[in-house]
């Protein structure tokens, strides 16, 4: 189900309240459990093939999760730790990866073997995360012994299970535990709905029409021009912010209806200066995972930079693989460590870049790497870039004719630019939403743009597109 369907909608509805009678009626056992079945439903309904295998995995961590903290032989716990980790890669390699390296060793050895039919399962590169963070954590004694049902509860709670944000069982289970909650609380109820209301207007009103409008370009990079190459990168790398955006200002909405805070996800990304600050306030709850428990176990800080810059690299070679089967996906995170890197480098030498060039810099950068990221494959990345400084659609033309040319590109491309401009002047001028909502107390005009946003979104409802990382 998608957020912004009304099937998900009814589904919200009816979660909410079945958990908040429960509660009123003194069954706060019976309210998670409620939950917990609600948020399996909201699973299954996305990928029923691939359930089965869900719930087994789940499962399968909790008992070598709980096995790890009761033992005391070093040599079962390591076994215990491998085993845990072997599952959840292995399950991970299994449907995200195979057809990649079926692939490259056709093309590397020149053989034939035949791709496998594989779907990739909703959330699976998400919850993976998490449950390999759990038993990790329990393996260095840095997880309590928690009930299945707070387990499942951290695990599955289905605002956060498909696209994130990547939560800690430090930081959600003590939520779900809190015993002094009020049955309902007005002020986050009205807060998460505000939220939540904001995330729709990101996806339906700047993520979808963008998206729409980019995707024509990176699907036929060659029947293209300068022009449509320049407005489709653009409409991309502001597509994406908001449609990321979008889904975790809805999940962290939908959490505080059941008054569980979420973490924040992005802090505006494209205000930064330089990449190591981009990193800082993109996905952040990935950036937070990544730097937990693969930087921190590369970086050897008595061997000072240069292991700094080696964990770096490696945790970009891990966040690159992560993020697709591809080999313009690990050169999208090779790229963005050594930027990561260059920027430190800057930072700890003192150079000081002026704002009015460091932000530009920054921004272009920003763009270029998000091509890598969304291109089909390599080759249809180098496209992509031969065609950002193609002139030809100008030659022979003199002042008059290019600013003739641009008039008609940009009038005919009307809305896509309207569009993109006002989700630039958002991006780049306006609060994002941690700070819009701080100090929150419900007012008339609060409610009227919750009114407005869920009303274009019931309306645009019709025509119902998936979140960019919905099956990832």
């Amino acid at each position: 189900m998608i957020f912004t369907s009304y099937s998900f909608f009814g589904f919200l509805i009816i979660v909410f309240l079945g958990y908040r009678i429960l509660q009123k009626l003194k069954m706060r056992p019976i309210a998670d459990i409620w939950l917990i079945l609600a948020s399996f439903y909201f699973y299954y309904k996305g990928a029923p093939d691939f359930f089965v295998f869900f719930l087994g995995s789940i499962f399968f961590n909790y008992v070598i999760g709980t096995t790890l903290l009761k033992t005391e032989d070093e040599r079962s716990r390591k076994f215990l730790l491998f085993l845990g980790l072997f599952q959840n890669l292995a399950l991970l390699g299994y449907f995200k990866y195979t057809n990649f390296f079926i692939t490259t060793i056709n093309s590397v050895g020149g053989f034939d073997f035949a791709l496998r039919d594989i779907v990739l399962p909703i959330g699976i590169s998400f919850f993976t995360f998490q449950l390999i963070a759990n038993i990790v954590d329990c393996y260095n004694g840095e997880a309590e012994g928690y009930s299945v049902v707070d387990y499942l509860l951290f695990i599955t709670f289905f605002p956060q299970l498909i696209v994130g944000p990547i939560v800690h069982h430090a930081y959600i289970v003590p939520k779900f535990q809190e015993e002094d909650q009020p049955l309902f609380n007005r002020k986050n109820f009205f807060l998460g709905l505000f939220i939540f209301a904001i995330g729709c207007g990101k996806k339906v009103l700047l993520a979808d029409p963008l998206t729409g409008y980019a995707k024509l370009f990176f699907q036929d990079v060659g029947a293209h021009n300068m022009l449509d190459g320049w407005l489709s990168s653009l409409s991309y790398t502001l597509s994406y912010y908001f449609d990321l955006s979008g889904y975790a200002d809805m999940a962290i909405g939908m959490g505080l209806f059941f008054n569980v805070k979420l973490p924040e996800n992005f802090n505006s990304p494209y205000k930064a200066t330089n990449f190591r600050d981009y990193w800082r306030r993109w996905h952040m709850s990935l950036s937070n995972f990544l730097g937990t428990y693969v930087f921190r176990n590369v970086f050897d800080k008595s061997k000072g930079s240069r292991s700094f810059y080696f964990a770096t690299m490696v945790t970009f070679f891990v966040s690159g693989f992560w993020h697709g089967a591809g080999w313009q996906f690990i050169l999208w995170g090779v790229i963005n460590g050594l930027l990561v890197c260059i920027s430190n480098y800057i930072i700890r030498s003192e150079i000081d870049f002026p704002k009015f060039l460091a932000w530009p810099i920054t921004f272009l950068f920003v763009i270029l790497t998000r091509i890598l990221f969304v291109s089909k494959g390599l080759k249809s990345s180098f496209q992509a870039f031969a065609t950002l400084v193609d002139t030809s659609i100008f030659a022979n033309m003199d002042f008059a004719g290019i600013a003739s040319t641009l008039k008609q590109f940009f009038v005919f491309n009307g809305n896509t630019v309207i569009t993109l401009l006002i989700a630039m002047g958002i991006a780049f001028f306006a609060k994002n939403t941690r700070e819009i909502t701080e100090d929150f107390e419900l007012g008339y005009g609060h409610a009227v743009v919750i009114g407005l946003l869920l009303t274009i979104t019931l309306v645009q409802m019709t025509v119902v597109s998936d979140f960019l990382y919905f099956q990832f």
